[in-house]
């Protein structure tokens, strides 16, 4: 593999760049705004202006941070914040447009975040006249019953004109919660009731929640976090709701990030973080609780001997300071206190579920590198015989590759570091050994990752030749080749299987295993994420990711936006509506370039992908799991938020009913067509649902016996690689 001269998720070129940039500074006249209490510190205004610089400068769009572009991302930044339009007034908007709506861009060059932290306080305000009335209201009674309809999905509806028809909404809106959860307590003591009569379906967990609190004062209690969450907003995080929203008003994939969420992108990208090692999540009885899930094996956690499965932390002591009570905190804010420098102390103050405040225990725990093994490339092997035609199972197998990661910190340092490369590399060495007829490589839910490494990856499979084609801002184009005189780690056949939610590197890979015949692409249409990010890491505070380069494949087309269309289509799981690249606002266009001189190693006839999607689809039709799956597609289809609603319980409980009675029809259509025993009720399923998965999450991922509906997936894409036939002698007409 020749070494590329650059790496787009942290490129020493792109930081130089941007440091030129940085050192700019701009002058423009404004007006003095109000705002409650935010300050901006020098580091948060230079900050401001280094994103803001970088927008203007340095964007692959070539796109002036100008007038009209500050008044794109003042209206942007009055979506995010009230996506629903449920909040803001159209007097708000009105009002706001109007003040700074021309001037917003330049302020933001000039590093002053007054403007959009004054929309920022107008927002807590109609938040908290919200809290205010849902607090009043949900002390009285409140009739679930009546003739009202609500439209919760608002967002191509406009603001409210008054304040009356907006409170109408919300007394709408709180009703509906109301019934919501009302018709969730119904459903939660039925299988409670089940749990009690049937105690072998808990499999010895403690499922039952027991909780006696009324709807209102479930509804009341979860307000109330929101707004302790919302008094614990710190200033950097305000920031990065500007700063962030400006950056997305050029394309999705250009964020900012506040120093708290700088540490969870090095986390995705490494597979490797700071802090104890365990999970966790909110209680299921008690959601102001957080509870911890697992345990990473000889984890700083598990070293002490003292923290457990289960435990509730209820208070957390962050370098030494003072111990503060985490009740009714969010998971972020949790994950935040507990993660710190390696060779740092933090003391959690637990105690396990059921029991009295007072037995509550505090323990000192050392922090220290996790690295998250589970996480990498896992490889097993499958057998698929298919009926009168093979005479003895084959054996294939799958590689399940669920990020394209590369610890840059480590390698960079010259330490001994993880990759996606190296990690699948190993694996094939494996397969190899056990004698494999082919190869499914699994890309379903992969988001992509390092450049370079897909890069390395491509090369494993491929001869040689130009694996991607990649365009900045000026035109410029770079083609990454694999030039290692042919050379293959493994040359036997190959399917790539892809979903809705396969996206960026996990594109590049799908297009050219596509593109050079060496093997089929089934699944669904990938996510069209074809654009490259730089990673700054050189802000005053925090890190950005900004978008400079577009992907296009070895053939000229682009993978942006119009992703990787599979040579066979498997059932869909996500809805294209509102999932993947296309339902993106600002995305950034499809588009096409010279085709790269490459020479395909064999060739699909069309005949051939007819004849196999033909084949699969009555494959499909006839897999109890691809059929489950298409049913709850249809009934994910049946509750449309952008419908009207009716705001009446023994309405919305038929309603419920139904879409209850049409899965648990389904689950049992399957479960009798697989050989095994069907669900009683809709309440019976449901209870062993939640042990099952409540089971499942405590378990290693290794651990984890493969779901029926994921490896219906695998069978059919190992089906298909085994029925087809290309063409492997290409004549100089065919050549692309």
């Amino acid at each position: 593999m020749k070494k590329q001269p650059a790496q787009w998720l942290l490129s020493a070129a792109s930081v130089g760049i941007a440091g030129l940039i940085l050192t700019q500074s701009y002058g423009t006249a404004v007006a003095n705004t109000e705002t409650e209490g935010f300050v901006q510190t020098p580091e948060q205004k230079t900050t401001t202006r280094q994103v803001a610089a970088l927008l203007d400068r340095s964007h692959y769009l070539n796109q002036p941070l100008d007038s009209d572009m500050g008044s794109k991302i003042l209206s942007m930044y009055i979506d995010s914040l009230d996506p629903n339009h449920t909040l803001f007034l159209q007097s708000d908007v009105d009002e706001f447009k109007k003040k700074y709506g021309s001037e917003f861009g330049s302020r933001l060059k000039r590093g002053d975040l007054s403007a959009g932290v004054e929309v920022f306080e107008r927002y807590r305000k109609r938040s908290n006249e919200y809290f205010e009335m849902a607090t009043k209201m949900l002390k009285t009674d409140i009739d679930l019953t009546g003739s009202e309809t609500i439209v919760l999905d608002r967002e191509k509806l406009p603001h409210f004109k008054t304040k009356k028809a907006q409170r109408d909404y919300w007394a709408r809106q709180l009703k509906f919660q109301l019934m919501s959860i009302t018709l969730g307590q119904e459903d939660e003591k039925a299988k409670e009731k089940v749990f009690l009569n049937n105690p072998d379906i808990t499999r010895g967990q403690d499922l039952a929640r027991n909780d006696e609190r009324t709807p209102s004062e479930i509804l009341l209690n979860r307000l109330s976090r929101q707004q302790e969450q919302f008094k614990r907003l710190k200033d950097d995080e305000i920031m990065e709701t500007v700063l962030n929203t400006a950056m997305l008003t050029y394309d999705p994939h250009s964020n900012y990030y506040a120093p708290v969420q700088a540490t969870e992108l090095q986390i995705q990208s490494s597979l490797q973080l700071e802090g104890i090692g365990v999970s966790i999540r909110p209680d299921r009885k008690n959601p102001d609780y957080t509870r911890i899930v697992t345990l990473v094996d000889g984890g700083p956690a598990a070293k002490t001997g003292q923290i457990k499965p289960n435990d509730l932390i209820v208070g957390i002591a962050k370098d030494g300071k003072t111990m503060t009570d985490v009740v009714g905190w969010s998971t972020r804010e949790i994950v935040s206190m507990i993660r710190g420098k390696r060779g740092t102390s933090v003391t959690l103050k637990l105690r396990q579920p059921n029991t009295p405040e007072a037995s509550a225990r505090t323990i000192t725990v050392v922090r220290d590198i996790i690295e998250q093994e589970e996480s990498g490339v896992t490889q097993r092997v499958v057998e698929i015989q298919r009926p009168n035609i093979d005479a003895t199972p084959k054996r294939i197998g799958v590689l399940e590759i669920p990020s394209f990661y590369l610890n840059y910190r480590a390698r960079r340092n010259g330490e001994e570091y993880r990759s996606v490369s190296i990690d699948t590399e190993q694996a094939i060495k494996a397969l190899n050994k056990e004698n494999i007829d082919g190869l499914v490589i699994d890309l379903r839910n992969n988001p992509g990752g390092s450049l370079d490494e897909v890069a390395r990856m491509l090369g494993l499979f491929i001869k040689s030749g130009p694996l991607v084609q990649i365009r900045d801002n000026r035109g410029n184009i770079q083609v990454y080749r694999d030039d290692d005189g042919g050379k293959q780690l493994y040359d036997g056949k190959i399917v790539v299987i892809t979903n809705l939610a396969s996206a960026s590197a996990s594109e590049i890979f799908a297009a050219a295993i596509q593109d050079y015949g060496r093997g089929l692409v089934v699944g669904s249409t990938t996510t069209g994420k074809g654009s490259a990010q730089i990673q700054l890491d050189n802000l005053a505070l925090g890190s950005a990711t900004l978008t400079q380069r577009k992907f296009y494949r070895i053939t000229g087309g682009s993978t942006q936006n119009k992703g990787v269309v599979p040579d066979v289509e498997l059932v869909n799981i996500y809805d294209d509506a509102t999932f993947g690249e296309r339902a993106q606002k600002n995305a950034l266009p499809w588009d096409t370039i010279k085709t790269a001189p490459y020479k395909p190693e064999a060739k699909f006839s069309a005949n051939t992908l007819a004849t196999l999607n033909q084949q699969s689809t009555i494959r499909q039709q006839q897999n109890p799991q691809f059929v489950y799956l298409s049913t709850l597609n249809e009934i994910r289809d049946m509750d449309d938020g952008k419908k009207p609603i009716n705001l009446d319980i023994n309405s919305r409980r038929a309603k419920m009913k139904l879409i209850e009675q049409s899965s648990l029809a389904a689950e049992n259509k399957r479960l009798i067509a697989s050989g095994e025993r069907p669900y009683g009720n809709w309440n019976i399923y449901q209870a062993a649902m939640d042990a099952k998965f409540e089971e499942r999450s405590q378990m290693k991922v290794n651990e984890r016996t493969e779901l029926p509906e994921d490896e219906a997936f695998i069978n059919e894409a190992a089906y298909l690689m085994l029925s087809a036939d290309p063409k492997v002698t290409i004549s100089p007409e065919e050549k692309l």
